[in-house]
């Protein structure tokens, strides 16, 4: 049982940044894949990034070059970098973790793969 607490989030103007970060307690997240995804009002929960437990990454075509996903092992700690960031951005943000040894393939950009969630953190990106 893995238990995720994301923070980090607030209001932003276009163009800012953010740094939201999820603690893990119960397991340690190395032996997890992990992945944030996100919620806008009336729209489905959709992916925006994965780490792999080896640390390798995949994006959404929405984030790439903008969002970075890393990992602190010994903080068991996700973290997702939010630069350059724009008003459609804003959503409820989503840590999830899955008991997956593996490359994140298309299987886990979905919500269906992932078996933790955090509560997840609101971001408000004002234009």
């Amino acid at each position: 049982q893995v238990q995720l607490v994301e923070s980090g989030g607030g209001l932003v103007q276009a163009g800012g940044s953010l740094r939201l970060s999820c603690a893990a307690s119960g397991r340690p997240i190395s032996n997890y894949a992990m992945g944030w995804f996100r919620q806008a009002p009336g729209k489905e929960r959709e992916f925006v990034a994965a780490s792999s437990w080896t640390g390798t990454t995949a994006y959404a075509d929405s984030v790439k070059g903008r969002f970075t996903i890393s990992r602190d092992n010994v903080k068991n700690t996700v973290y997702l970098q939010m630069n350059s960031l724009k008003p459609e951005d804003t959503a409820v943000y989503y840590c999830a973790a899955a008991a997956y040894f593996g490359p994140i393939t298309r299987e886990y950009t979905t919500t269906v793969k992932y078996d933790y969630w955090g509560q997840g953190t609101q971001v408000t990106v004002s234009s």
